[in-house]
Formats: C-alpha cells, sequence, structure tokens
C-alpha cells in the first residue's frame, strides 16, 4: 500500500491539538488545527499546507503552518527550500516542519537561517526511558493489592461485673442480658490499656489478624478496668468472648505500564528540548 502521508499528517495534528488544549493562555480560545488549508498568497496563489491554525492574542492574529513528511529517511535541504517557497509571499506566517526521522545537516542550516522550526514527531522509544546519563525511568508498575475483610461476629459474650453492675445500674440481675444492638453502637472502653472500639472496629482489626487463613474463630478478651457502653448503658466488663468468621482475602493485581499512555514525542530541535503526551497529561523537557 502506498504510504500517502495521511496517517503521519494526522498523528501530528492529534499531538499537536493536545498541545495547544494544555497552554494556559490560549486554550480558552477553542483553536481547531485544519488539515489541508489552502491559503492566498499575496500573488493571488493558492497554496496547500497539511496543518494549519490560528489565534487571536492582544489583537494580533498568530498564524501557523505545519508541513509534515512521513519519510524513511532523513529530510533534504531541497524540502525546506520548497516551504520557504510556499510561505514566501506569506509574511504572516509562521513555518514548521515535522518527520519522524530527522534532518540532514544542509536542511537544519536553511531552516535555522529562515526562522524554520523544525520538529521530530514520532513515536516513543526506548530511549525516552532513560535520563541522559543512562538511568531509566519507571515505565511499569505492578502492585499486588489484597482486600482484607472485616470479621463476621456470630456470637458476642460479655461478662459484667455484677457487683459494680448491682451498686450502679438499675439492672434485674436476675434476667437474662442481651445486647440486641448494632456492632457500631457498642464501644469497649479498656482504660487499662488505653484502648475505646467499638465491635464493628474490633471486626476490622480480627480481619486483618488472620492473613491466609480463612474459617471459624474465637477469642476471649479478660480486662482489669474497662466498661462497655451501649446506648446510655453503661456496665463494668470483666472480660468478653467473641466467636466471628473469617473469609480469605481478595487478590487484585494492578498492572500499570505508563508506556501503553504515552502517545507520542515531539522533539523541539531549534530548542534542543523534548515532549512527551500521554493520554492524560503532557510532560515537557521529557
Amino acid at each position: 500500500m502506498v504510504n500517502d502521508g495521511r496517517d503521519y499528517e494526522q498523528f501530528v495534528k492529534n499531538l499537536q491539538q493536545a498541545l495547544l488544549d494544555s497552554e494556559d493562555l490560549i486554550k480558552q480560545k477553542n483553536i481547531i488545527i485544519e488539515t489541508n488549508k489552502k491559503l492566498k498568497d499575496n500573488c493571488g496563489i493558492e497554496r496547500e499546507f497539511d496543518l494549519y491554525w490560528e489565534y487571536e492574542l492582544a489583537g494580533v492574529v498568530y498564524k501557523t503552518v505545519i508541513e509534515c513528511k512521513d519519510y524513511q529517511s532523513r529530510v533534504s535541504v531541497e524540502k525546506i527550500d520548497a516551504l520557504i517557497g510556499k510561505t514566501r509571499d506569506l509574511p504572516d506566517i509562521k513555518p514548521v516542519f515535522a518527520t519522524k526521522t530527522g534532518y540532514q545537516s544542509g536542511a537544519k542550516t536553511k531552516a535555522e537561517f529562515n526562522k524554520i522550526d523544525l520538529l521530530i514527531v514520532r513515536l516513543q522509544s526506548e530511549k525516552d526511558w532513560e535520563d541522559e546519563d543512562g538511568t531509566p525511568f519507571i515505565k511499569q508498575i505492578a502492585i499486588n493489592m489484597e482486600l482484607v475483610s472485616a470479621a463476621r461476629t456470630t456470637s458476642f459474650s460479655p461478662l459484667i461485673d455484677a457487683h459494680w453492675a448491682k451498686e450502679n445500674t438499675d439492672l434485674d440481675l436476675n434476667s437474662p442480658f442481651n445486647l440486641n444492638m448494632r456492632n457500631d453502637l457498642i464501644l469497649i472502653d479498656d482504660l487499662d490499656r488505653k484502648e475505646k472500639y467499638t465491635i464493628l472496629q474490633l471486626e476490622e482489626k480480627l480481619g486483618g489478624s488472620h492473613r491466609g487463613e480463612s474459617g471459624d474463630f474465637s477469642k476471649t478478651t479478660e480486662f482489669n478496668d474497662a466498661y462497655l457502653y451501649c446506648e446510655d448503658l453503661k456496665l463494668k466488663l470483666k472480660a468478653f468472648t467473641i466467636n466471628y468468621s473469617v473469609t480469605l482475602p481478595i487478590k487484585m493485581p494492578i498492572n500499570i505500564d505508563y508506556s501503553k499512555e504515552l502517545v507520542g514525542v515531539i522533539e523541539y530541535l531549534h530548542k534542543g528540548t523534548k515532549t512527551a503526551v500521554f493520554t492524560d497529561r503532557i510532560i515537557k523537557d521529557w
């Protein structure tokens, strides 16, 4: 299939449009890059350019054209001469040349003399993921996440200090005592250990203490100075036994490959800088 260069033109356009949309000074201008734009020069001759955009700033209209060449070899001086000829009678145009392979030395000299910016617009390479000393950047991150579920209480049996309850409450100790409340409303205040937690928080702690285990478990905790709170009731707690079940954690591997987010790279030969265009951000001086 013959390469008509249209795919490369679209590639350059997409990257350049992303840059324009990211510039704080001009992004509110809603600049749209046009393709195959035809302009009449001062002689009335119609000239066609691969990419074109314009915007007005402080009363001045800025116009830019980019010639895109999808060549396998370096761009020669003759191609720069052709662009100079097309823009000679369009004095208010800023000419730019884009290719993916580079430029011959004569082309660079001619472009610099005629104030033509030279770009290398290309896909990423392995060199883009290294600094000048060859130290690699982080390209991929592999995260092994485990979602640990809270334990599920099957029974909670507190041992109440009967003497304290008789002296400090109106409870009928001869009647069955039942805590029929939500687990986030039953509070244990362990003054001796300086710990305070609800049954819900206890379930979360118990769930995380059984890494790699599942099944039914029982835990008894004794206290020297602790109190159980539920609604307006306060009771001195001597101990409790909690029976609970635990399920295995859910494993969630996450792989982040930043190279898949890198759309393309623009090298600015006249500045000696490089910009990386990602799907969600742009990094200048990459």
